[in-house]
């Protein structure tokens, strides 16, 4: 069972390898990853190897939706979990 503080791990770890100036940094789940200095295409990698890491796939059209690290990290754990449920 993966819990939401091992996705939130596992969240911030692809953050600070794509985004260097937040290495040693307390990252806020609350704020966007924007306004932690990432770029559109820091967010996609961000979240696709989250995905690939978690074994998880999300629909895009959810992903537009979030606006902040814990709306994302509440997401992808709602994923793994349910996962989890269909694997038994």
């Amino acid at each position: 069972m993966i819990s939401r503080d091992k996705v939130l791990e596992v969240v911030k770890g692809h953050l600070v390898d794509t985004i260097e100036e937040l290495e040693g940094v307390e990252i806020d789940p609350s704020k966007s990853m924007k306004d932690l200095g990432a770029n559109s295409l820091d967010i996609v990698e961000v979240v696709s190897c989250s995905m690939r890491e978690l074994k998880i796939k999300v629909p895009r059209s959810e992903l537009n939706q979030l606006t902040n690290i814990n709306e994302l990290v509440d997401m992808l754990h709602r994923y793994v979990e349910e996962k989890e449920a269909a694997a038994g």
